[in-house]
């Protein structure tokens, strides 16, 4: 039987690492599941996961040409089985940079100009005042 890339096996552990677990596969070879396809969920410690000599169904995720095996069991599992990831809450800049763009939608480009002019004097003006400061220069206290 030789191994095919997406093809589904049952393997056993024969050794596991800080970075993944080695798995013998049916025909002799061994190939390594690392950490981040053990579980769907983040893994902290890969023993709390799995055992010297477990016996797991492994995907087949690659083949390389020296003879490595990449191989997942999170992938292995059917969909039904995987928990659904919750869909992420949109941030309030993103609403925030939807309502500028409307903004800018509607502006000429005359009013975009004098809008971005003075933006830019506004923090030339607060950036020289905080440089003057810093160094001492014109119009700075001497104590």
């Amino acid at each position: 039987m030789s191994i095919e890339v997406g093809s589904k096996v049952q393997g056993k552990i024969t050794g596991i690492t800080n970075f993944g677990a080695f798995v013998e596969l049916p025909d002799g070879k061994t190939g390594l599941v690392h950490i981040s396809e053990v579980a769907d969920n983040y893994v902290k410690d890969i023993n709390e996961h799995l055992k010297v000599g477990d016996v797991v169904e492994v995907k087949v995720m690659n083949v390389e040409a020296d003879g490595k095996i990449g191989l997942s069991i999170r992938k292995a599992k059917p969909q039904a089985e995987r928990p659904e990831r919750p869909q992420r809450p949109r941030r309030d800049n993103q609403n925030r940079s939807n309502e500028r763009n409307d903004r800018q939608t509607k502006e000429s480009f005359e009013q975009k100009m004098a809008r971005f002019l003075k933006d830019s004097d506004e923090r030339l003006t607060s950036l020289k005042r905080a440089t003057e400061s810093k160094r001492g220069g014109r119009g700075a206290r001497r104590g």
